[in-house]
């Protein structure tokens, strides 16, 4: 579990229920901000200490309250803490749901959870912080739903090729192999891991032989 945790959130009620639900999950350490400027110091202090944070929990939205801020959204504020703590983990905790602005949160910013305010937002919140303790991805109820009946994910011709050798009784870790044969990159067995990794968490599937069924039932493979 977190040890060294960050909270970037302008509203005091939902940050004391982030605090509420870290201290249930025995984290005690955990800094709070209410602006992104800030947020963003603690994370250069973090790394400058030998002492970096390990999850950010951060809102999208931050209201101007007429201090000047260089960093004035939540996005912003993922993208710099990135660029100077790479191993940071990110949950995003918003009010936000347009299914579009959350999948840009995922693929251009690889936050690794989202959890949008609203009734039992708590229960959810708890159960993304164990799930990327273990170095998964948490996608809200609807958000996994919506992309289900929407077909919403882009199948490219290097995922196609993944699933049907699958498909074909090819063991996940031989796939390199014949990747590297036929010339096809990424050929490496973390590029494969990952990429499976990443469209099962996004059609919220945990394992292959439900995505492969999904891609013949789709018509894909």
């Amino acid at each position: 579990m977190f040890k060294n945790v960050l909270i970037a959130e302008d509203h005091e009620s939902a940050s004391i229920s982030i605090q509420k639900t870290l201290s249930d999950l025995g984290i005690d350490r955990a800094h709070y901000t209410y602006y992104c400027d800030d947020a963003l110091t603690r994370v250069r202090k973090g790394m400058a200490s030998g002492e970096p944070y390990e999850l950010l929990i951060t809102d999208l939205s931050f209201e101007d309250d007429g201090s000047p801020q260089v960093i004035k959204t939540g996005a912003g504020l993922i993208e710099e803490a990135k660029k100077i703590c790479p191993s940071l983990k990110v949950l995003v905790f918003s009010a936000e749901q347009n299914p579009v602005v959350i999948s840009e949160l995922f693929h251009r910013l690889e936050v690794s959870g989202f959890v949008r305010k609203a009734r039992r937002d708590a229960q959810e919140l708890k159960a993304a912080i164990e799930a990327i303790a273990k170095n998964k991805r948490h996608y809200p109820l609807e958000f996994r739903q919506d992309i289900r009946q929407k077909n919403a994910y882009n199948f490219t011709g290097y995922d196609v090729t993944l699933i049907s050798l699958l498909s074909k009784g090819v063991l996940q870790k031989n796939i390199p192999a014949y990747l590297a044969e036929h010339k096809i990159s990424p050929s490496g067995l973390s590029s494969v891991e990952k990429r499976f990794n990443q469209i099962r968490e996004a059609l919220g599937f945990s394992k292959n032989e439900q995505l492969v069924a999904y891609c013949k039932d789709k018509g894909i493979i």
